[in-house]
């Protein structure tokens, strides 16, 4: 459960279409919420809801091996130049295409192959009112938990910030991996330990025809994920509404060839789908956004106590790269 999961986005507030024709403005899909809140790690992973539809009325985008021809890699850098001196306030996160805004709680629905079977998925994510010094910067820290046929498999720690230009870098996760409620195994990395070195999440004004970029460089875990602006102006249906006007980016690794993950974003709301291509994609994944919340004090609360006791974790467990940082703080 790689980097490629990212979807999460913040809104309060959603402009949405009626799903039946992608072209009679409704209300939105969800308001304001007072309770929505994920469970802890540690805690019993509640029942699997229904898997959103699979399909949407709109069409997917064609296979990105076909549509858009491969950059050359003199176009490319292997990794990106963070430069720490255009990060005047690296925790605000307001780019239109994924605002991550403290409180706001999103979920997705959606199916996936594992070990050889189709199996119902659910991703809730959280970005939490709490930052984090990574490699001299201070990140936002979301809280995501994966649930898959109903059981917790991961739980994660993911750290962003945006640069003066509206660019959001990723600068690592600590993700904790499960096995029937057991912890199994965490592949951290964090920008400025083992060669490890921060990546972009979301451009600033993405256009077509540009370099593809990196996602972010931890080689010590295999994390080597690229992005390309794959479409603009698309249209999408998911269970929480319509979308026009939809940026689709292409998510791969050149170590998987032809193997890509789809994620479609919806200004001023975010993520609110992925899909796959190619003919290695093992996994095809499937998730569409089917709630979007901002939780209330006590709740944020509650979600900033669970966070906090992941990152606990991590300092048993990651000694050597998590436990050499500094500990979160409340903004």
């Amino acid at each position: 459960m790689s980097g490629r999961r990212i979807i999460s986005a913040a809104a309060v507030s959603l402009c949405v279409l009626s799903s039946s024709a992608c072209g009679t403005t409704v209300g939105p899909s969800a308001t304001a919420s007072q309770s929505a809140v994920p469970a802890a790690p540690s805690s019993a992973a509640p029942a699997a809801q229904s898997p959103a539809a699979q399909q949407s009325t709109a069409p997917e985008p064609s296979s990105p091996a076909t549509s858009q021809g491969v950059q050359t890699a003199g176009e490319e850098s292997v990794t990106e130049v963070f430069n720490p001196t255009n990060f005047t306030d690296p925790a605000t996160i307001d780019n239109p295409w994924l605002p991550f805004v403290a409180g706001t709680q999103w979920t997705f629905e959606g199916s996936a192959n594992v070990d050889g079977k189709r199996i119902k998925r659910r991703v809730v994510n959280t970005t939490t009112d709490l930052t984090k010094v990574i490699n001299g910067t201070r990140a936002v820290m979301n809280y995501e938990l994966d649930y898959d046929s109903g059981e917790l498999v991961e739980a994660e720690l993911a750290f962003f910030v945006q640069d003066d230009d509206g660019t959001i870098w990723h600068l690592g996760q600590y993700p904790e991996e499960y096995e029937d409620g057991k912890f199994v195994e965490s592949k951290t990395w964090l920008a400025g330990f083992e060669d490890a070195k921060a990546g972009i999440t979301m451009l600033a004004d993405p256009r077509l025809a540009t370099p593809s970029y990196s996602e972010g460089w931890g080689p010590k875990v295999g994390w080597t994920d690229r992005a390309r602006v794959f479409e603009v102006g698309s249209k999408t249906c998911v269970q929480a509404g319509c979308y026009t006007g939809v940026l689709v980016v292409d998510e791969f690794n050149r170590d998987e060839p032809d193997a890509h993950q789809l994620k479609y974003y919806a200004s001023g709301v975010g993520g609110v789908r992925v899909g796959w291509a190619g003919t290695n994609e093992e996994e095809q994944e499937t998730l569409e956004l089917v709630k979007v919340v901002h939780l209330d004090p006590d709740a944020l609360a509650k979600v900033r106590v669970a966070a906090l006791a992941l990152e606990a974790h991590g300092y048993v467990t990651s000694k050597d790269i998590y436990g050499k940082t500094e500990p979160a703080q409340q903004r």
